[in-house]
């Protein structure tokens, strides 16, 4: 049988002012899963390219409390095409990844490398050499070139910068959040996805978590189009949330080298 991971989160805010917010929490392809509001609303169910859900929930006044268990299986995925779509979204600059103005700040080695295989491996190797992991080291408006600048940050900071490397060599590459079995601290997670050969294949720099037992929530073109909560007309106060993400067997070790593929 196949190894199984279970995801559990729970998380609550604080709504001052009524309206629409998104949860976006979900794990794609989940053999079983709940999402509650502690409110008992009725929620919209909005879904995204690239295996991406969200709930969109009418919440009062008052505080929530939010909880999130799914359980899958981890086979082992076809790799997915990358469009003509994927290559004209994925190699632009976008809010968190000015790919147009990193430029300057691309290793000079990857000027003599030719497979894109090999450029995403340097990327990865000089984006975890070059930052530290430093737990609320950034801001949430710190974009890839601050990062640099800073030389820290947290997971979806390596991402960005990553992204915008590879972006800025007309590689496609995209931002996705994760579940990570085996990630310490434990808490949502961000890594990237690079075009190799035609296909989309999940690289990390922050090396925190084995690959191939990741569970995907979200894609899109860096954090800004990923939360796993967002305001639609409402005001809130987040007040707080835990993750936990678990494997029924031993986590396998990450070989770097490895093309791996995000289900």
């Amino acid at each position: 049988m196949a190894p199984r991971a279970t995801v559990d989160v729970e998380f609550s805010v604080r709504v001052t002012e009524p309206g629409p917010a998104a949860i976006s929490v979900a794990a794609a392809h989940a053999d079983t899963e709940e999402l509650t509001v502690s409110w008992h609303g009725e929620s919209e169910l909005v879904e995204f390219e690239h295996g991406t859900r969200a709930e969109v929930f009418e919440l009062p006044a008052g505080e929530h409390r939010v909880t999130y268990h799914a359980e899958r299986a981890l086979t082992e995925p076809e790799p997915e095409p990358v469009t003509r779509a994927d290559a004209a979204v994925f190699t632009r600059p976008s809010r968190y990844c000015p790919s147009d103005r990193i430029a300057g700040l691309v290793p000079p080695e990857l000027f003599s490398v030719k497979s894109a295989k090999k450029k995403v491996d340097t990327i990865v190797r000089h984006v975890h050499e070059r930052l530290s992991y430093v737990v609320g080291a950034s801001r949430p408006t710190d974009d890839a070139i601050d990062t640099l600048l800073a030389g820290e940050g947290v997971c979806r900071d390596f991402a960005h910068v990553c992204i915008s490397l590879c972006r800025s060599l007309d590689i496609p590459a995209r931002y996705v959040g994760v579940y990570a079995p085996g990630l310490s601290p434990m808490d949502f997670h961000a890594v990237f996805e690079a075009a190799v050969d035609g296909h989309w294949y999940v690289f990390d720099a922050t090396h925190l978590a084995p690959r191939r037992t990741m569970l995907r929530i979200s894609t899109g073109r860096d954090a800004a189009d990923t939360s796993f909560l967002a305001t639609l007309g409402c005001e809130l106060d987040f007040l707080g949330s835990t993750v936990f993400a678990t494997t029924d067997t031993a986590l396998p070790q990450d070989d770097r080298q490895e093309l791996v593929v995000l289900s």
